[in-house]
């Protein structure tokens, strides 16, 4: 018998279902919705908790955008935010984020360039969360839900890393105090290890969970410069003394070679897993069928 055929879709679905139209659309949704909450963070910087909620809030928005996006334009389940196993992979990025910043402070206390002067009140770890928050699920949808997926789409997954991974790390440009240093480190550390974190399950949430608690580790806790931004007073009264080489300077961990080192390591590691589960996706013209 014959298979009945499918009712070809319009045209305009067919646009809005290129991967290039999906950058620009559902990209660029997500990163003014982003610039939105990050102003509205700003506003309450003097009630840090209503700044946390909004965070929050439209954390859950620019999520059911990406969902809606998969399944009424795309035609897809969207895998990638499917709640179950969401917290444990969330929390295992937020393991390796918070202990591989920890890493790169142990190993600057070593070297007798980072000191611990005295404590501040827990208080003090509540503005820094609102902007982890905010960062870590817009980047995340933006940079690996939407550039990266697409890219794979059009490329594969080796040159949607590199893609995703400069673009990521050269938009830190637009930061205060950025350098462009410090962009290339994160575009090497940052975008090798949160693709990988992305492809070894092909969800969002471990690249979101590390994403997340390396910025409030560094900023909430130990006080830190998170990507060439603005200083925030964190848990721990702390002193930084040392070349830009180790610290950072004013970029931040970031662009420490401790933090270049530790967090590619990891994100290699991360990586042949990926492969070898078999979650590398092929460039079009290497698959077959």
């Amino acid at each position: 018998m014959m298979e009945q055929a499918h009712p070809a879709q319009p045209l305009w679905l067919r646009i809005l279902q290129f991967p290039l139209t999906r950058v620009i659309v559902l990209g660029g949704l997500a990163l003014s919705m982003m610039a939105w909450t990050e102003s509205r963070i700003l506003a309450f910087k003097d009630s840090p908790l209503i700044g946390v909620a909004i965070a929050i809030v439209m954390a859950v928005v620019v999520m059911a955008v990406y969902v809606a996006w998969g399944k009424l334009i795309e035609r897809r389940e969207v895998t990638e935010l499917s709640l179950p196993g969401a917290g444990r992979e969330w929390a295992i990025g937020g393991l390796v984020g918070a202990g591989l910043y920890a890493g790169c402070v142990l190993l600057l206390m070593v070297f007798g360039m980072f000191q611990i002067e005295g404590l501040n009140p827990l208080s003090y770890m509540i503005p820094a969360a609102a902007m982890a928050i905010k960062s870590a699920v817009f980047e995340e949808v933006a940079f690996r839900g939407v550039l990266f997926k697409s890219v794979e789409d059009m490329a594969g997954s080796w040159i949607a890393i590199i893609v995703s991974s400069l673009v990521f790390g050269f938009l830190h440009l637009l930061n205060p105090d950025a350098t462009f240093a410090g962009a290339t480190y994160i575009a090497i550390e940052a975008g090798l290890l949160l693709a990988a974190a992305y492809l070894v399950t092909r969800r969002l949430w471990m690249a979101i969970g590390f994403h997340m608690l390396w910025n409030y580790v560094q900023s909430a806790v130990f006080g830190g410069i998170v990507s060439g931004g603005v200083a925030l007073p964190g848990l721990l009264q702390s002193k930084i003394e040392g070349p830009t080489f180790y610290t950072g300077g004013n970029f931040g961990m970031e662009q420490s070679v401790f933090a270049l080192i530790l967090c590619t390591i990891t994100g290699v590691v991360l990586l042949v897993i990926a492969i070898r589960r078999g979650h590398m996706v092929p460039a079009p013209w290497n698959r077959k069928g």
